[in-house]
């Protein structure tokens, strides 16, 4: 059984819905229609495939979509052992609580529900529910201010008044909830015969849980429509991909010693680099590069050099933790380049052990990595000897953004 502290998040994707309003298609249901070359919902399960957090999935289908779930399914990530597949019933609210129903208690503390057919949730939204649940609160709901003026109408189809928008806010999912709290108000509302909930939140606020808003986002789209589905395939098929680059530099001190530290690896010399860590100055270079992309600070805001538990860490640990902040925000590394500035000792003999350390801490492939070595022509506090620079650039693709 589960700590009664411990976090660990399973995810229910609901996607046993006939979408009727979008039309009748050869492609079946609107979760199953093609955007971007591929179905709505191998989009939305990719998200949360990727997302670290999710120890277990269930998705819900319709009983006739057996086929369907299996072709998008085979255009998704992998998940492995991580995914269940179970029957939904007539509504969404009977599909919701089998979906619940599937989740291994023992094993998932929380649970994040999502509407298959949106597939443009950022991984911005998950990590504010993340940190509301790690705060306490029980049922978190990503919503938008209302931007427009709102109208009620009068049976005669003319206006019968201006609502305030003050204080109100349009839903999204993933709702997300302490699982057994959801699942026991689901359970109650079932047993009492309601089906007129339109959300998971309402169960929750019916059942007396408070809702605990965090901020959503105006791409986080559900798509109800055929129009919606042909805006999503257009803004797959044709926007700009989201590359970014960062860049990083660092120099450290060399001092009297028996060797130095770069690219993780450690080389024999007449001179040490100075530092709190082991002031591998090529992968600090590349740690401030990667947390440029995602505009996470630098190394020092995470690993402030006063803090004495790093003193001579392993630097590996920092160029890591970039890494994990950036899988995080939905990025994948793409390439990392580091150019050293040494008159001594010579990199050419070891760049490609580091190239695979970098490999190793990056988790990508070793063509993806360089290491590029220079002198400074014996010109300055380089060229004396008296330290050791570096530049690093890293690439990273981001997904599911509204930039």
């Amino acid at each position: 059984m589960l700590a009664e502290n411990a976090l660990s998040c399973g995810v229910v994707i609901v996607a046993a819905g006939r979408g009727e309003r979008a039309g009748s298609h050869a492609e079946g249901p609107k979760q199953y229609r093609r955007i971007g070359g591929r179905p709505v919902i191998s989009h939305t399960l990719d998200l949360f495939v990727n997302w670290p957090h999710a120890r277990h999935i269930v998705i819900v289908i319709h009983p006739d979509d057996a086929a369907l779930f299996e072709t998008a399914r085979a255009a998704a990530l992998p998940a492995g052992e991580r995914l269940t597949v179970v029957h939904g019933g007539p509504t969404r609210q009977q599909s919701v609580l089998a979906g619940l129903e599937a989740l291994p208690a023992d094993a998932v503390s929380h649970v994040l529900i999502q509407d298959a057919v949106r597939p443009f949730v950022e991984p911005a939204i998950l990590e504010r529910t993340l940190a509301a649940f790690q705060h306490g609160a029980r049922a978190v709901l990503p919503a938008v201010a209302v931007a427009d003026t709102l109208k009620r109408a009068d049976a005669n189809g003319n206006v019968a008044e201006t609502v305030s928008r003050s204080g109100l806010f349009a839903a999204q999912t993933p709702q997300s909830f302490h699982l057994a709290t959801i699942l026991e108000a689901h359970r109650r509302a079932s047993a009492s015969g309601r089906t007129d909930f339109t959300d998971d939140a309402s169960i929750a606020e019916w059942a007396g849980v408070r809702v605990h808003l965090v901020e959503g986002s105006a791409g986080n789209v559900k798509l109800t429509l055929q129009k919606d589905i042909a805006m999503a395939d257009q803004r797959l098929s044709h926007g700009l991909p989201d590359v970014r680059t960062g860049n990083g530099y660092d120099v450290h001190q060399l001092v009297e010693g028996d060797g130095v530290t770069l690219c993780g690896l450690f080389i024999a010399h007449d001179q040490a680099l100075s530092g709190h860590s082991d002031a591998d100055v090529a992968l600090h270079a590349l740690t401030d590069a990667l947390l440029a992309t995602c505009g996470a600070g630098d190394i020092g805001d995470h690993f402030p050099p006063s803090d004495p538990q790093w003193k001579g860490a392993a630097s590996r640990i920092f160029l890591e933790h970039a890494a994990g902040i950036v899988r995080a925000k939905g990025g994948t590394i793409m390439n990392a380049d580091v150019s050293l500035i040494a008159e001594a000792p010579k990199v050419g003999p070891h760049r490609e052990a580091m190239r695979r350390n970098l490999a190793d801490f990056l988790g990508i492939s070793i063509d993806r990595c360089s290491v590029k070595a220079t002198t400074n022509e014996k010109i300055g506090f380089i060229g004396r000897r008296e330290g050791i620079a570096a530049i690093a650039t890293a690439t990273v693709v981001y997904g599911g953004t509204d930039a």
